[in-house]
């Protein structure tokens, strides 16, 4: 057997995807994010996408509002957003749940104001 003359070419790398929370030094993207997107500037807590290095996406977790690039397909990278923070959402409530409740005043000061000490 002799090798194939024209061997399939390898399918292109899906791109990585990252999710973080914004940073200061990533103002200037979320602005250019915002103006493509025509809204308004997202409020901090902010949850971004980058796509091969580059911001495509952004959710603010506060208001629940997204701005992404309209040249780029970023319906995935949303959706990615979205799910990650109800992740986010639900472990901060399930610890807040978890914890246990605090009642009065903790340490001496609160034994001495009950009339302990």
């Amino acid at each position: 057997m002799t090798p194939a003359a024209n061997p399939i070419p390898a399918a292109d790398p899906i791109p990585a995807v990252t999710l973080r929370y914004a940073v200061f030094d990533d103002a200037p993207d979320l602005l250019r994010l915002a103006q493509l997107d025509s809204a308004q500037a997202l409020r901090d807590p902010i949850l971004v996408a980058e796509v091969a290095g580059r911001l495509t996406a952004a959710l603010s977790l506060s208001e629940d509002r997204v701005v992404a690039d309209p040249f780029v397909l970023t319906a995935a990278t949303v959706e990615l957003l979205r799910a990650r923070a109800r992740q986010l959402t639900w472990t901060r409530r399930r610890w807040w749940g978890l914890r246990p409740r605090r009642r009065g005043m903790r340490g001496a000061r609160g034994l001495r104001r009950a009339g302990a000490l």
